[in-house]
C-alpha cells in the first residue's frame, strides 16, 4: 500500500511503500499525488519503503512503468530511503536512466533525504 508522507517541505511530495503495492495504490494514490505535484512544477519525490513491503502486484507493475513513462521528465530529484540492499543496488544501478537525479540513503537518514530534496 502507498500511504502519503505529509508535513514534508513546499514543492517535495513522498509517499511510504508497506505490505503489497497494488493497481489502486497507483490510480488511488500516487498518480494524483504526481499530477498535482507536475503542475506546480518540477516533482521532487521522497520514496520510503517500510520493512515490511513485500512487493508490487503485476498491474502495480505495469502501473509504475506507465507512471514513468507518462511523467518520464517531469522528476527533478527522488529520494529512496529504504534498508533494503537488493532495492538499493537497483536503485543505484539504474538510477542513472532517470532524466533528473536520484539518490538512496539508509532507512534512518529520512530527514536527511527531505533536506537533500528541499534544497535547489
Amino acid at each position: 500500500m502507498y500511504e502519503v508522507i505529509t508535513g514534508l517541505p513546499d514543492g517535495v511530495i513522498g509517499v511510504e511503500a508497506t505490505g503489497e503495492i497494488s493497481t489502486s495504490d497507483y490510480t488511488d494514490v500516487l498518480d494524483p499525488l504526481v499530477a498535482a505535484a507536475r503542475e506546480k512544477g518540477k516533482i521532487r519525490l521522497l520514496f520510503v519503503t517500510s520493512d515490511d513491503l513485500e512487493g508490487y502486484s503485476g498491474g502495480a507493475a505495469l502501473q509504475d512503468a506507465k507512471l514513468g513513462i507518462e511523467h518520464f521528465t517531469s522528476f527533478e530529484k527522488v529520494a529512496v530511503v529504504t534498508d533494503n540492499d537488493r532495492l538499493e543496488k537497483a536503485v543505484k544501478a539504474l538510477g542513472w536512466l532517470m532524466p533528473g537525479e536520484v539518490k538512496v540513503f539508509d532507512d534512518d537518514d529520512q530527514d536527511d533525504a527531505v533536506k537533500w530534496l528541499a534544497g535547489s
